[in-house]
């Protein structure tokens, strides 16, 4: 109807939640009452909607995340694949392979990711300071009649039986709505993907109290606009929106206005990279665009987004080093872990400049530690847990950790995160995983950057003592600090006494190290210095034992965005050293039932596991794994080995407590002499004034 027709494009030409306002208040049925209905069904909607993502951003992201879904949707039935049978992808990295065959190898180069982008677009409108912001899909689009059971339902499950999209119980993209402007307008607009039906559109909003309301009612609640009791809507071909290189024929739209986004001035860069941050690896790239009406002088006006994978294996001059470690446990089960270390100095840039630029650009939301789900951050650590969990202060401003949680045992991963995929529960789960992170990052390769940053400091300590006495002199002798002091000057005299002089010693040979030609894929793997194949190996019961392979592979081979490459440990066979016999054959073993793994990235032609027995095996069990290295395209290269479970060697010692004599002999650290040439170095660990 052309009535309809007209209302839509008033509305979507508003800028401002002001000017919807204006708008409802001109229309006697906008104006209606009885024309609005609560989101859900609910008037109690309030306690879900509110209860939501706390950040707009991270609203925005499920905004995203559920465009993505309506895509893979769309393919999907294309296909003729029903989303719920056996048939259908059973992951997203799944879905994209299925539904785009080699198509997405492509999307690493610009023209072709542009091109994949365009499908997705978030829009700015409005004036800078108080901008409205469209999200455009091409996806599978809905008719007007399912609009309630889909954009306007709360908690109906639709997807829950769909395994290669995010979404679960169809409410994440209602959580917006709280930060449009102070009135929740949203403009709801979709068309199917195969053209039939009409193009249907609403309006929502939160319930304006009238005077008898505001006095018997403690909340208000969200609604949804409906005309002649129906979802208004009318024929189209094709309608301009204002999208970039098309015009709107099907998909959805939806705009958002008087949004607020504290800390983004412009779409092109400070949304994209914030997107980037939120959205680790998407399955799907996306375009952030800006207009020329609101920054004429800017020249980039749209961006792409692919996710923070990409740009921080693209950023050589950020980046110093990445790598990976994976983790098998039966804790949670499978976990990965990727870290990126930057760089303190960049060329032509100062210590402090490179640091803000850094924190810019990779920490614009504070997130230093990401947990991710199919490549969407579902919650996270600030740079707290390197400094109070990890104790590397020398990182704090320069290590970003990846957590992809998607393989993780389903019962625990589903105490890890809230419903709104925005933080983390503060459960057990949660403390015993923060544990686990601690205990094996402090042993990782991080420990070894931080010790060459502490290094490259470059501090040189000198005798302080006579400092000490002057300061000393005139302190009564029964005061605590006078103490303090002596038992300093003590200490260093003791040393100095113990202190012997080196013995000579031949002078090292220099070993010649054999250059690394990595290759972009294997063309060998085994076991290091391993010449009898049928020897056990032995891994002592409560302990752990680091196995080492051999490759040529490139160090990034497990981390690399496009035609990354795995190592699969697996169990072939499980002899139990037990006198006892069975009445009926064993279950199978998972290999998390009976030995925790750490399997580290290659580092120069190295690849690293720890293994780890636990509590189900016993002393004199032989177990018979196999480590599989593969990758794309490529052979698995195998190798078959056996582990012995024995004994402890040798006690643990108690750590002596300390007496009270530890404590009366205690003195002052260690001083050091700083110069002002090293004041800008210090600056990348913690800055230093006059």
């Amino acid at each position: 109807m052309k009535k309809y027709e007209g209302l839509f494009k008033m509305l979507f030409g508003a800028k401002t939640e002001k000017d919807v306002t204006e708008i409802i208040e001109k229309n006697t049925e906008l104006n209606e009452p009885l024309n609005w209905h609560p989101i859900g069904g609910n008037e109690s909607n309030f306690s879900i909607i509110e209860n939501q993502q706390s950040n707009p951003i991270a609203a925005l992201v499920e905004k995203v995340t559920n465009s993505m879904d309506a895509i893979l949707m769309r393919k999907c039935i294309e296909l003729e694949i029903d989303p719920k049978s056996q048939d259908a992808p059973k992951s997203m990295e799944d879905a994209i392979t299925t539904f785009y065959k080699d198509e997405y190898k492509s999307w690493d180069l610009p023209t072709f990711r542009k091109r994949q982008a365009e499908e997705i677009q978030i829009i700015a409108d409005g004036p800078t300071k108080e901008s409205a912001v469209i999200i455009y899909d091409n996806g599978e689009g809905q008719h007007p009649e399912k609009f309630e059971d889909t954009f306007l339902s709360l908690m109906k499950g639709n997807k829950n039986e769909i395994h290669f999209v995010q979404g679960k119980y169809n409410m994440g993209g209602s959580g917006a709505i709280v930060f449009c402007g102070k009135k929740g307008y949203q403009l709801i607009a979709s068309k199917r993907y195969d053209g039939s039906g009409k193009f249907g559109w609403t309006l929502t909003r939160e319930h304006p109290f009238t005077k008898e309301e505001s006095s018997s009612k403690k909340n208000t609640w969200y609604e949804y606009l409906k005309l002649d009791g129906n979802i208004p809507s009318f024929e189209i071909d094709e309608l301009d929106l204002g999208l970039l290189n098309r015009s709107f024929k099907t998909g959805s739209v939806i705009k958002m206005y008087s949004y607020q986004m504290k800390g983004i001035s412009g779409f092109a860069q400070d949304l994209a990279q914030s997107f980037n941050e939120f959205m680790f690896k998407p399955v799907l790239p996306l375009y952030c665009i800006d207009t020329k009406e609101r920054y004429p002088n800017n020249k980039v006006l749209d961006t792409t987004v692919f996710g923070l994978q990409r740009r921080l294996e693209e950023e050589n001059d950020y980046v110093e080093d990445y790598f990976s470690e994976m983790y098998e446990d039966e804790l949670f089960g499978k976990m990965k872990i990727t870290c990126y270390l930057f760089k303190t100095k960049q060329t032509n840039k100062s210590v402090k400049e490179t640091k803000e630029d850094i924190s810019r650009r990779f920490f614009k939301n504070n997130m230093a530690v990401l947990f991710s789900m199919n490549g969407q951050v579902h919650g996270h650590y600030t740079s707290e847990f390197i400094t109070r969990g990890l104790k590397f202060n020398l990182l704090k401003d320069y290590l970003l950790i990846d957590v992809d949680c998607t393989k993780m045992n389903y019962n625990f991963r589903k105490e890890l995160f809230m419903a709104s995929r925005d933080r983390l529960k503060q459960g057990d789960e949660t403390n015993e995983l923060r544990e686990y992170l601690r205990k094996k990052l402090v042993k990782s390769k991080l420990d070894e950057h931080n010790k060459r940053r502490k290094e490259s400091i470059g501090l040189e300590s000198e005798d302080t003592d006579e400092l000490i006495k002057n300061f000393a002199k005139n302190l009564p002798k029964d005061s605590d600090l006078f103490k303090l002091l002596q038992n300093t000057l003590k200490l260093a005299e003791k040393k100095k006494e113990i202190k012997k002089e080196p013995s000579p010693s031949k002078p090292a040979i220099e070993k010649q190290e054999k250059p690394f030609k990595p290759e972009r894929f294997p063309t060998f793997f085994k076991l290091f210095n391993n010449p009898d194949k049928n020897k056990p190996i032995n891994v002592p019961i409560g302990g752990e034992k680091t196995l080492k392979f051999e490759t040529d592979v490139e160090d990034h081979y497990f981390d690399r965005s496009e035609e990354p490459g795995d190592l699969e440990i697996s169990v072939l066979n499980v002899k139990r050293n037990d006198v006892k016999g069975g009445d009926k054959p064993g279950e199978g073993k998972d290999i998390t039932d009976l030995i925790n793994i750490v399997k580290s990235s290659p580092n120069k032609g190295t690849i690293k596991i720890t293994v780890n027995p636990n509590t189900e095996l016993r002393t004199g069990d032989e177990i018979e794994i196999k480590a599989s290295l593969i990758g794309p395209g490529i052979t698995s290269y195998d190798e078959v080995l056996m582990i012995k479970i024995v004994d402890q060697d040798g006690k643990i010692e108690k750590v002596p407590e300390l007496s009270q004599n530890d404590f009366d002999n205690m003195g002052l650290p260690q001083m050091v002499k700083v110069n002002k040439e090293q004041w800008e170095q210090l600056e990348s660990h913690g800055g230093m004034d006059y």
